[in-house]
């Protein structure tokens, strides 16, 4: 069994921001009404809170790990357990691989002088 990531309470007691806390009130409320079971609940928070912050990291966990406050095979372990799709988490697509990028740039000198010889 996995372990959940733990929050600082005094975070979730003592929000920054008072219209945070009542949007989270709400939120819980809605959530509650509608009879979804404490640990779905605390599993889609987990989920959204680890999505949201991978996302505004473009998919850094390194990062994002840092911004948890977590160790990153943590993240990664998180990640797994959540069912998160990394890739569909970035917003800028990852450059190719050094290696593509070598053939990519190859290519384009085998070809660039036949261009010159072509105008010639």
């Amino acid at each position: 069994m996995s372990q959940p990531l733990i929050f600082s309470v005094r975070f979730l007691t003592r929000p920054r921001d008072p219209a945070v806390k009542e949007e989270l009130e709400r939120l819980v409320l809605s959530m509650y009404r509608s009879g979804l079971k404490y640990s779905e609940a605390v599993r889609e928070f987990q989920r959204t809170f680890v999505a949201t912050v991978l996302r505004e990291t473009n998919g850094n966990q390194v990062r994002a790990a840092k911004r948890l406050d977590i160790h990153r095979n943590t993240l990664r372990r998180q990640i797994h357990d959540l069912r998160l799709d990394i890739k569909t988490l970035r917003l800028v697509p990852r450059r190719p691989a050094l290696s593509e990028r070598l053939v990519e740039q190859k290519t384009k000198r085998a070809t660039a002088p036949e261009a010159t010889r072509r105008s010639s």
